[in-house]
């Protein structure tokens, strides 16, 4: 005879709890990595990548920065590498890497050759509140690149159950890469 077992069932959080809205960037996740002896990686979303085998010429970057990028300490330093060539591009001639960590991260404690998306809206979590800042990008454009019309989003990051969700501009419903 099996063995019954018990499982508790998890904790439902509350919705109507802090959260941190972000412009949502086209472009590529990226990660840098640093380790306890201030070795220095990058990474894609789904692979560690090298100068050689390379996204976007992001570990290129990583390594030509990599005694500016110390200064972010250990650990995985999660981002958006965009700009030139990269998705939308944002009409710029440059590529730049944009931290996620808003939490943690701000213009003023970062790297000189990183920034960090920019914060849209901190407070309770509302579908009222996700829907103004999509019409504010609407209106008013890119917050990270001021004058590119054409924005991806926002990602809301729920601070109590520490998930993130986004929401697009445009084909928002339509699972990624689907068509119609």
């Amino acid at each position: 005879m099996d063995k019954i077992s018990f499982e508790a069932f998890p904790k439902i959080g509350r919705l109507t709890r802090e959260c941190i809205i972000t412009e949502k960037i086209d472009g590529t996740n990226a990660q840098v990595i640093i380790t306890d002896d201030l070795m220095i990686g990058a990474g894609s979303r789904t692979r560690l990548i090298t100068p050689e085998d390379d996204n976007y010429g992001f570990a290129r970057w990583v390594f030509d920065h990599k005694e500016e990028l110390k200064l972010l300490g250990p650990g995985r330093h999660f981002g958006e590498w965009w700009g030139q060539k990269i998705q939308r591009g944002y009409g710029l001639k440059e590529k730049r890497f944009s931290l996620f960590n808003t939490s943690r991260w701000n213009a003023e404690n970062v790297p000189a050759c990183c920034s960090v998306v920019p914060v849209l809206f901190q407070g309770l979590f509302s579908d009222r509140v996700v829907g103004n800042m999509i019409d504010m990008l609407r209106a008013k454009g890119s917050i990270a690149a001021p004058g590119w019309m054409t924005p991806e989003g926002v990602v809301a990051f729920h601070v109590a159950t520490n998930v993130m969700f986004k929401k697009t501009l445009e084909k928002d419903e339509a699972p990624k890469g689907q068509t119609t």
